[in-house]
């Protein structure tokens, strides 16, 4: 089946986020979901649900689990047991609730930077500090990479866990084994347990391989929490299911115990949706990441040859670009002058972390209509400066 990623769905008055945090005249481009209408086979799967008239409430599928323990081991040669698979509805959730399992108030994480913002916000709400280890810009290679120095440099007595992001968002960046390997040496040294957000593990383009930190060896295996999703990778980040991979039984147990009270669980539905994805969807997604691919090289082609002032990395996965604007003289925050100006809806550079104020994220997870639409009025809105 041949699937049109060109074509334009309406999404206003569907409660988008996406569609209606800005107003009605300025083309979103920001939060991350795609436009894409989704796999046929996750709305009939949901569907078929829905013939039974009750809704209770749901325990975890063994389908959904042992979906994803082949799944680890066809795609990474990663095997793992069903009992260390647990659901969660969210990532970001499912991280906090690892912060609120391994450490106690007063406490630290360390993160590379720039980072997803909610890295920033779960310390916080579990009464914790964080320690920020920014990623290097290599000229060269046009990349992101890790600065192994600083990070063992920034680990102190009350640094318990890395939250590692990989594929790394904004940058794009895939992390090779090489240099998870050396990452989890550091975390093994120092005893840190690693939180691993793969959420977009899936979207990863030609030439580039994934590879979960967990499956390198068993010593990262037993001090590791994976968090994997079907939302970003299917567009389904509406029906919150999201997979927690926890080998150690001990932490397993401490994350359980971190739930209760607090987290309901995956809701009958989206585990469903989960089920057809993972089953179902494996053209859908290689179809989509052409198309993707596709929009990520517009995108840099057109950067390249009508806004050279802005500068762009290599997009190894993702659909997320970063861009830095520090040297197209807009004033102030470029967000809210492309926002202004462009009428276009991009994420700020400032709370992926500080010294970032002239950076934005773009999503490209679009139609390439309304991609090519945005690209050109941010390009006239920088000729007029």
């Amino acid at each position: 089946m041949q699937y049109d990623f060109d074509q334009i769905i309406d999404r206003r008055g569907t409660n988008s986020v996406k569609w209606e945090h800005f107003p009605a005249d300025v083309l979103p481009l920001w939060v991350a979901d795609t436009d894409f209408a989704v796999e046929p086979a996750i709305i009939r799967r949901i569907q078929k649900r829905l013939e039974h008239p009750i809704l209770g409430y749901s325990i975890d599928s063994v389908e959904l689990k042992e979906t994803v323990r082949q799944r680890m081991e066809e795609l990474y040669n990663w095997e793992i047991s069903m009992e260390s698979i647990s659901l969660v509805p969210g990532i970001v959730s499912g991280f906090n609730f690892a912060e609120r399992a391994i450490c106690e108030a007063g406490d630290n994480v360390i993160f590379q930077i720039p980072a997803y913002p909610p890295f920033f916000e779960a310390p916080i709400n579990n009464n914790l500090g964080y320690v920020l280890n920014p990623l290097v810009f290599n000229k060269d290679k046009n990349i992101y990479e890790i600065d192994f120095d600083d990070f063992e440099k920034k680990i102190n007595p009350r640094t318990k866990m890395l939250l590692l992001c990989n594929p790394q968002n904004p940058t794009g960046r895939v992390f090779t084994p090489a240099e998870l390997t050396r990452l989890g040496e550091i975390c093994l040294k120092h005893d840190l347990i690693i939180c691993s957000d793969e959420i977009h593990s899936d979207i990863v383009y030609n030439g580039y391989r994934h590879t979960p930190i967990a499956s390198l060896n068993k010593e990262l295996e037993n001090r590791s929490i994976t968090f994997i999703a079907p939302s970003k990778t299917f567009n389904i980040p509406g029906l919150s299911c999201s997979i927690a991979i926890i080998p150690n039984p001990e932490i397993h147990k401490k994350y359980l115990k971190a739930l209760n009270g607090f987290c309901s669980g995956v809701t009958c539905l989206s585990q469903e949706a989960g089920i057809a994805a993972y089953q179902e969807g494996a053209e859908w997604l290689s179809q989509m990441k052409t198309y993707l691919e596709g929009n990520r090289d517009f995108l840099l082609n057109f950067i390249s040859r009508e806004m050279p002032s802005i500068k762009t990395t290599e997009i190894q996965a993702t659909f997320l670009a970063w861009l830095d604007c520090s040297q197209t003289g807009i004033p102030g925050d470029p967000q809210k002058f492309f926002e202004e100006n462009a009428k276009v809806g991009l994420n700020e550079g400032i709370p992926f972390g500080p010294d970032y104020e002239k950076f934005v994220r773009l999503n490209f997870g679009t139609p390439r209509k309304i991609l090519k639409e945005a690209l050109e009025r941010m390009a006239n809105s920088l000729r007029q400066l």
